[in-house]
C-alpha cells in the first residue's frame, strides 16, 4: 500500500516557535506503531523575538484590541506557513503530496474550569492552508471541551499507540513549558494530566537573570542549592492537590506567581542560582510523586520535550525514582523534539479518516470523538 503523508505542526507553552514533522504513515487501519510511522522531514521554527513577546504579554493578562488580536492570529499563521514550506523543501516534496498538516495553534489562553470553559488557540488555518497550499486540520482542543473534558493533554492519545506495552507499566513525560505525563498501565485505561511546571519557570527566570533563553543542560541549575523554604510554598499551591483530569497552562504558572512565591518564603534576596536550582527541583518533585503514584513497583519512564535534554533535570528524576528507568523518548526510537509534531500529525490522519482523536479517560469528555477541523486549500 501507498505510503500516506501527513504533517504535524507544533507550538507549545514554552513559546518558542514552531515544531514541524512530516511523516509517512502505513497501513490500510488507523493503527500507530513504529513499524508503520517514518519521519520524512523535521523541521523548527523559531519565533521572532518581537512575536514571542508578544505572545508571553498576552499570555500573562495584558489587553489586547480585537484588531491587534486579527494580526497576532495572522501573524501565527505565517510563521506555520514558512515552518510547513521548509519542511516540504527538506523533504523535497511537492504540496500535492500531503494529504493534510495537523496545525496545534499557539494557545494563548486556556481555562478549563468554571461556568465559562474555553481554550484560545491562534494561527489562522485558513491563512495557513492557502499560504502553504496543503489542506489543514486545526481546532483540535474545542470538541472535546464540548463534550466536558478539558481539551488537553491530548498527546496520550499517540503515546498510547507508540508506547503502551502489555507487560510493563509505561509513563510518557512530555516536558515542554507546562510537564503531563501519560500513565500506561497493563489491564488498566490510560490516563494523564498535567502535573505542573516543567520549563516554563526555569526559561522565564532564565530571560530575566541572564538573558538566555533557557538553562542548557541544567548547568546554572546544578551550580545552585535548594532553597527549601521556597520549595515549600510552591508545594502548597492548590492545583497540585486537585484530581484528574487537570490540565494548566501560563495563565497559573508564570513569572507574577514565582514573586508571590519568593515574597512569601522570604527568598526574594536569595542568589539566582540557589532559585534556578529550586524551580528545577519543583519540577522535578511535582512530576516524580505523579509518576510513583502510577504503579508502586516502579516501571518505565520516557521523557519527550526540551526535559529530555537538561541532563541535570533527567539524572536528579531518575534520583527520585528509583525503581524507574528514565530515558528519553529516543530509546523508544521517536527523538524528544519530535513526539508532539508526529503527535498531531497521527491526530489530522484520524480526523481525515473520521475517527475518534481525544482519550476521555485523560481528559475527562463524556465520549470519544472526532478532533478538529479541515480547511481546504
Amino acid at each position: 500500500m501507498a505510503m500516506e503523508i501527513f504533517g504535524g505542526a507544533m507550538s507549545g507553552t514554552s513559546l518558542d516557535g514552531v515544531d514541524m514533522v512530516l511523516a509517512g504513515f502505513e497501513g490500510a487501519d488507523a493503527s500507530l506503531s513504529k513499524a508503520n510511522i517514518k519521519v520524512l522531514a523535521h523541521v523548527y521554527a523559531p519565533y521572532p523575538v518581537a512575536l514571542r513577546e508578544q505572545i508571553m504579554a498576552i499570555c500573562l493578562g495584558q489587553p489586547l484590541t480585537l484588531p491587534q488580536l486579527g494580526a497576532l492570529d495572522l501573524a501565527v499563521a505565517r510563521q506555520y506557513v514558512e515552518a510547513i514550506r521548509a519542511a516540504l523543501a527538506a523533504a523535497s516534496l511537492a504540496p500535492s503530496s500531503v494529504i493534510a498538516v495537523g496545525v496545534h495553534g499557539q494557545t494563548v489562553y486556556h481555562q478549563p474550569l468554571g461556568p465559562d470553559r474555553f481554550t484560545l488557540q491562534v494561527g489562522d488555518p485558513n491563512t495557513i492552508a492557502v499560504g502553504a497550499r496543503v489542506p489543514v486540520v486545526a481546532d483540535f482542543r474545542r470538541r472535546d471541551m464540548a463534550l466536558g473534558g478539558q481539551g488537553a493533554p491530548l498527546a496520550p492519545a499517540f503515546h498510547e499507540h507508540w508506547f503502551r506495552h502489555d507487560n510493563r507499566t509505561r509513563v510518557v513525560l512530555n516536558g515542554g513549558g507546562i510537564a503531563n505525563i501519560t500513565a500506561m498501565v497493563p489491564g488498566q485505561a490510560t490516563y494523564g494530566f498535567d502535573t505542573g511546571p516543567a520549563n516554563v519557570l526555569m526559561d522565564g527566570w532564565c530571560t530575566e537573570k541572564i538573558g538566555r533563553p533557557y538553562d542548557d543542560r541544567g548547568q546554572w541549575a546544578r551550580s545552585g542549592r535548594v532553597l527549601e523554604a521556597l520549595l515549600q510554598v510552591m508545594l502548597l499551591e492548590p492545583y497540585l492537590q486537585l484530581p484528574h483530569p487537570k490540565s494548566t497552562g501560563r495563565e497559573l504558572f508564570n513569572m507574577p506567581w514565582l514573586q508571590a512565591c519568593l515574597a512569601r518564603s522570604g527568598c526574594l534576596q536569595a542568589v539566582d542560582a540557589d532559585i534556578m536550582h529550586t524551580l528545577l527541583a519543583f519540577t522535578v518533585r511535582t512530576v516524580a510523586n505523579a509518576v510513583a503514584a502510577v504503579d508502586p513497583a516502579g516501571g518505565e519512564l520516557f521523557v519527550c520535550g526540551g526535559a529530555a535534554l537538561n541532563e541535570f533535570l533527567m539524572q536528579c528524576l531518575a534520583d527520585a525514582l528509583p525503581l524507574w528507568s528514565v530515558r528519553s523518548t529516543a530509546a523508544s526510537g521517536i527523538a524528544p523534539d519530535q513526539v508532539e509534531a508526529i503527535a498531531f500529525a497521527s491526530f489530522a490522519r484520524r480526523t481525515v479518516l473520521g475517527l475518534s482523536g481525544n482519550l476521555p479517560s485523560v481528559t475527562g469528555a463524556s465520549r470519544a470523538c472526532v478532533l478538529g477541523a479541515v480547511y481546504a486549500v
